[in-house]
Order: structure tokens, then sequence, then C-alpha cells
């Protein structure tokens, strides 16, 4: 069985996931841990754990169990109160580190539980921040960060960290690593400041797959295209650089991508094939759009295919 290791953070890297369990392939997940907004942040200064967010949220979109149970830990409490906003499974996470004593073996037990196939990591099991740094100044923690992209020169965290070990020996291990979609540079990018993750993927044998994003981010990538990612991706990998990236082609209904326009201020990432081409990255380009409720989401079966069909070339 093919083995990937994905990174990433998320809404983008869970609808990724989503598609992947239902292919033939060892997969594993790592998730940033610097997340501080909402629930997470709340969670992370009261019980002093790492964020446990996204981690949540990939174990949830990898789960073979019952609906009902799925629903029940997406559950978020809305009356005012102590557990106001704050989604069962993030409780349940908390309460896991407590037991098992990290976020890795509290991961292991959700995984049990919710019949995981495949392997879901945290990229270190400190309480972490992320910084940014530029000529004006310091912006500390992600949400500060996500703010100000334009003013920020370079990304670190608030102190140096301890990846997980296990990680490392799985990129060693992978016949494929992928950079998912989500927020560049508070979901991917904080997997890439860590010189222990970029000295794993040098040496590794496997190729980087990037899954491009379809709509950019207000405030982080507005107007940027697919080369555009590339490059911020390739800059920050260092010596390696991307091999291939999955992009979208299909054309998406100007009633939508006009409400995200002017309603979301996202535009459609554009493929800018030729750009591509002269970075040296192999395009898989593909309609992998897939209109939910009127949002623009990549469609989990298409674009898992897509890599399946890649990986075992």
């Amino acid at each position: 069985m093919k083995k990937i290791v994905i990174f990433g953070g998320g809404t983008g890297l869970s609808c990724v996931l989503g598609g992947l369990k239902l292919f033939p392939l060892d997969v594993t997940a790592v998730i940033a841990v610097s997340d501080d907004g909402s629930s997470t942040g709340v969670l992370k200064e009261e019980v002093d754990i790492p964020a446990v967010g996204d981690l949540g949220k990939v174990l949830l979109s990898m789960a073979n169990v019952d609906e009902d149970f799925v629903r029940l830990l997406r559950y978020r409490f809305s009356k005012d109160g102590t557990l106001h906003n704050h989604p069962v499974r993030n409780v349940l996470l908390a309460a896991l580190i407590d037991l098992k004593g990290d976020l890795t073996e509290a991961s292991k037990y959700m995984s049990k539980l919710l019949q995981v196939k495949g392997t879901v990591l945290p990229l270190t099991e400190e309480k972490v921040e992320l910084v940014g740094y530029g000529k004006s100044g310091e912006f500390f923690g992600e949400s500060e960060v996500s703010q100000h992209i334009s003013e920020i020169d370079h990304l670190a965290y608030d102190h140096p960290i301890t990846v997980n070990g296990e990680i490392i020996e799985k990129i060693r291990e992978a016949d494929l690593v992928i950079l998912s979609p989500g927020s560049l540079y508070t979901s991917i990018l904080p997997h890439l400041i860590v010189p222990e993750v970029r000295d794993a993927l040098r040496q590794a044998s496997a190729p980087i797959m990037y899954i491009s994003n379809l709509v950019t981010q207000p405030g982080e990538t507005d107007g940027y295209s697919v080369s555009d990612h590339l490059r911020v991706l390739n800059h920050y990998l260092g010596e390696r650089k991307v091999d291939v990236v999955i992009a979208n082609n299909g054309v998406i209904d100007f009633e939508v991508s006009d409400v995200y326009r002017t309603r979301e201020h996202k535009t459609i990432v554009d493929l800018d094939s030729d750009v591509i081409d002269s970075l040296g990255t192999r395009i898989i380009a593909d309609d992998i759009i897939r209109i939910e409720n009127g949002s623009i989401r990549h469609d989990e079966l298409k674009t898992a295919y897509r890599v399946f069909s890649y990986v075992m070339m």
C-alpha cells in the first residue's frame, strides 16, 4: 500500500482527507497546532495545551463511524456559560490529553473511537504561537499574522520546538508528500518553518505535491495565482521544490464567484500554466470544484482520485 504524508490544518485538509480515506492508501496527516482562535485559543490558555481544533476536524473527516456520533462530536455549545462556543470534540481532546499524557496519544485514542483508517499526528506536543517578523515590528499569534501578511518578511515560532519524532520517520518512508489546500501562511507554512521538517523533506525521495487553493484568502493571498502560491512554498521549502501541483481548470458559475468577490473579497485562483511550467512544476489540471450551499469546495472524490492516480504511476 502506498504511503502518503499530508501537511496542513483546517477545512482544506479535512476536505481532501474525506476523499483519500476512500482509496487503498496509508495516509498520515500532520496537523499544525499554532491556531489561536475561537474555542481552540481559549483552551490553549485556560488548560495550557497545544491547539486541538484543527486536529479534531481532521479526525472527524477521516472517521468511519455512525453519522450521529460524528454530529455529536461536532456539536458546539451555544448557551452562555463556561462551555459557550466549545465543540464537544475539543473538550474531549483536552480531557484525553490529561488522561493519556499528550496530544499524540489523545489523537491515537480518538482514532480508535472513530475507526480512522490512517494516522493523525500533531506537529509538536508543545503549546506554540506563530510569530511574523517585519520592518514594522513583530506580530504575535496566528490571528495577528493573518491580518498583517503584507508587512511580514518571515515567519517563526515563539520558541524552538521539538517535532513529533514519528513525523520524520513517516516522511522518510513516504511515497508522496502533500501540502494541502488551506490558509497558506497559517496552516501550511507553519510546517515548513521547522528546520527538522525541511531537512527531512530535503532528504526524502518522495515527490512533493501541492493541492492548490480554489479561491484567495483576504489579507493573506489577495490576487494570488497558482504560481504565486508555489513560489511562496518553494521559498520556504529551501533546497526542495514542489514537484507537482493539482489545480482546478473548471469554470465556476458567475453568480457564485460574484458573491465571493463582492461579499467575501475572495477571487478564483488563476491557473497560470505557462508560469508554472517555467518553475519546473508538473501540472495536473482538472475540474475539481464542488459547490455546496453556495460555497466553493474541492470535490473530495475527484481530488483524491487525482492523488491516487499520480502516486500509483
